[in-house]
């Protein structure tokens, strides 16, 4: 949107949507696998907030193809976090690309966005109980 339209909509905040086929088993894996709980939730979703940011699972009759990165995760210590992950019983996807290949479930990758003052980040991606695709990423400075 352009900020001279005067008739755009004011925007707070985005926020992810994940579909769920089964919402029962989505919350064990949040909860188990990731230690995230739910702050609230009604009929058909549960809420989640996560480092001033917010996502929801839904129950839903479609599926993600789980192709592409639906939702990342920032983390302090990628090599911690995936070791931990492992641990309680995530599965990292390997890719071996042109120009993009992880090595135990972490790919480098160069670049990165100027106003996050970073030359480069380290990457890796799981699926999820629902087929949804999550990455974990950690800025190299």
């Amino acid at each position: 949107m352009n900020a001279d339209d005067t008739n755009a909509p004011t925007l707070v905040r985005a926020a992810t949507r994940l579909p769920a086929q089964d919402l029962e088993r989505a919350r064990r894996f949040y909860s188990e696998k990731l230690g995230l709980d739910p702050v609230d939730e009604r009929p058909g979703g549960l809420l989640y907030r996560c480092g001033g940011a917010e996502f929801v699972l839904f129950r839903s009759t479609g599926a993600s193809p789980g192709t592409f990165t639906q939702m990342a995760l920032e983390v302090e210590d990628l090599e911690a976090a995936v070791a931990e992950l492992k641990r309680r019983g995530v599965v990292f996807e390997e890719v071996d690309a042109p120009g993009f290949r992880t090595r135990g479930g972490i790919a480098e990758i160069e670049g990165n966005y100027p106003s996050k003052g970073a030359r480069g980040e380290r990457g890796a991606w799981f699926h999820d109980s629902e087929g949804n695709l999550l990455g974990m990423g950690e800025p190299v400075f």
